[in-house]
């Protein structure tokens, strides 16, 4: 299937109208709303972090309005089990008299859903939303459901309060496509925020999309080409974190314990070719593959003690990682 410019002209316009309609509602944070879409038509999971209050959830839940998705919000708590998030069987009398268990589908049967401060739940309670992000399935009493499409979860976490949280396991950082971080807004942004939140005005949000529309713009994304050093680019990139990898930057042999994954590489290519489309370009550039490699990797590059030591930031690593395989092409 050869991809034709009337489609992605389609894409690019409906893509771009969402874009706007979400800015409405959040002032400012214009890359995180570009990160969250690109997740979104990415067929990715996104993981924010960020200082309570710099509305996180509101984002999500305006997503949610702007794209006709069914929405459900799960407060992960140290006291949460996993039948709350995926569903339990509950025994129900029938009209004949008897009773039989039935399944009650648990919020995660949704579009979208946001597992607010997820590094609070015990790691039992973590790991049932796994498959559910892995296979878009939940297999509960020996049957296992089909989750709705599209379907995407969205993570929030806080950096500054970790007292009482679970910090989540390398298998799980792994199953995000992105870890977002949501900075704090500058002066004219928080005017803004405080104009909207403290009056009575009521901002309109328009639905643009709906799960089918979104379904098909990622067909569509899906088919738009990547010349071949743009893709050894990328895969460079991935192999330069590991500190195994005789090529790899000197400062990645230093300071980085664990490298990313095979999903690292995947996620930068299908992210990459959304951010072309947001772009209004048929063809994937150096410079997408810039754009999504820090969201893409900092959740999936792992410091050693001496790198944590001396205070580096993990982007920092990245960018000299990228270097390296700019240099190498």
């Amino acid at each position: 299937m050869n991809i034709e410019e009337k489609d992605i002209k389609a894409a690019w316009e409906a893509v771009t109208n969402m874009e706007e309609e979400i800015g409405k509602a959040i002032i400012g944070q214009k890359e995180v709303i570009r990160q969250v879409i690109i997740g979104l038509l990415s067929g990715g999971h996104i993981l924010l972090e960020g200082a309570p209050g710099l509305g996180k959830t509101q984002l999500v839940k305006t997503l949610a309005r702007v794209l006709d998705l069914s929405f459900s919000r799960v407060q992960f708590t140290p006291d949460l089990m996993p039948a709350d998030v995926i569903g339990t069987n509950i025994l129900v009398k029938g009209e004949d008299g008897h009773s039989s268990f039935e399944f009650h589908k648990g919020p995660v049967f949704s579009n979208l859903v946001l597992a607010d401060e997820i590094n609070r739940a015990t790691p039992k309670t973590q790991s049932a939303l796994l498959e559910a992000m892995q296979e878009g399935t939940v297999t509960a009493f020996k049957s296992t459901y089909e989750l709705p499409k599209p379907f995407m979860v969205m993570a929030t976490q806080n950096p500054i309060e970790m007292e009482g949280t679970y910090p989540l396991p390398e298998a799980q950082l792994d199953r995000f496509l992105f870890k977002v971080e949501v900075k704090f807004p500058s002066l004219s942004e928080l005017r803004g925020i405080v104009d909207i939140t403290t009056s009575n005005s009521d901002i309109h949000i328009n639905k643009m999309a709906d799960g089918g529309k979104i379904i098909e713009i990622r067909k569509a994304i899906r088919e738009i080409p990547m010349a071949q050093p743009v893709l050894d680019y990328a895969l460079r990139a991935v192999m330069y974190t590991h500190p195994d990898n005789e090529a790899s930057p000197d400062r990645t042999k230093k300071y980085i314990r664990f490298g990313a994954s095979p999903r690292a590489a995947q996620a930068i290519i299908n992210s990459a070719k959304v951010r072309a489309l947001l772009e209004g370009r048929y063809n994937v550039s150096f410079e997408d593959i810039k754009y999504v490699a820090c969201p893409s990797l900092r959740h999936r590059v792992f410091m050693n003690y001496e790198g944590i030591a001396e205070g580096l930031s993990i982007d920092e690593l990245i960018e000299e990682i990228l270097k390296k395989a700019e240099e190498q092409a």
